[in-house]
């Protein structure tokens, strides 16, 4: 089964915007947790706008699942919060800063002496890295190169274009999956995946091991609850 990481961000938004800490973010992680997520991502930001760095450290003692920290290691605040609590996966995105959302993956080959740097240095902390890509073959293909374990494939474009012609909108993605299996990397995806187009995405993907999903899933619990709405998108990945 495709593993389902949830990310939490929005819940931070939501507590920053009152101050105090209501929602309680760790409670919200272990809740989720407990519903059956098998794993929880955050995605922090130099402005701390959502997830704060203190959140990091905090979530690091109590998850017992899969932790997965996202963003751009081109901070050196981010590279030293990722080596200091030694997260099960951390996934490089190539943030500009102010960025509102992520929109777009790595260079894979224009940043390759970097990225293989960048692998090297949270690999020898017993910390598995996946590359946040687009869903092109020559990207991916350098992707392998940088000795990274996994890249994560950015969905925006299969989000965008499910509705119209679901086909021709996967078709790309199954290319990038069979590319990179035969090339050995582990297979993410995410980004505006939701309970409308996943169980498509997932059945069409070959090899794929685990979707980050926050948005959407964050949205629907307000109209159906939080744990029903973690067994959904389950469902959805089982079937």
């Amino acid at each position: 089964m495709v593993h389902l990481s949830v990310n939490i961000n929005k819940i931070a938004t939501l507590r920053n915007s009152r101050g105090g800490n209501n929602p309680n973010l760790v409670k919200v992680a272990l809740d989720c947790e407990r519903f059956g997520a098998q794993g929880i991502t955050v995605h922090p930001r130099p402005d701390e706008r959502h997830i704060r760095y203190q959140d990091v450290f905090d979530l690091k003692e109590v998850i017992a699942t899969e932790f997965n920290i996202e963003g751009n290691c081109k901070e050196q605040k981010f590279v030293d919060l990722v080596l200091a609590n030694k997260p099960a996966q951390v996934t490089l995105v190539p943030d500009t800063e102010g960025q509102i959302t992520s929109n777009h993956g790595w260079d894979t080959i224009k940043n390759q002496d970097y990225l293989q740097e960048m692998v090297k240095t949270f690999q020898q902390e017993g910390i598995r890295v996946s590359i946040f890509v687009d869903p092109v073959l020559d990207m991916i293909e350098a992707a392998a190169t940088t000795g990274t374990d996994r890249i994560e494939l950015y969905t925006e474009a299969y989000a965008q274009g499910y509705h119209q012609n679901k086909e021709q909108a996967i078709a790309p993605y199954v290319k990038a999956a069979e590319r990179a299996t035969l090339l050995g990397l582990g297979l993410n995806a995410g980004h505006d995946l939701d309970l409308y187009n996943l169980q498509y995405f997932a059945q069409q993907i070959p090899n794929l091991l685990e979707v980050s999903i926050g948005h959407a899933l964050i949205a629907d619990a307000l109209y159906l609850g939080l744990e029903n709405t973690i067994q959904m998108y389950l469902l959805q990945l089982s079937n």
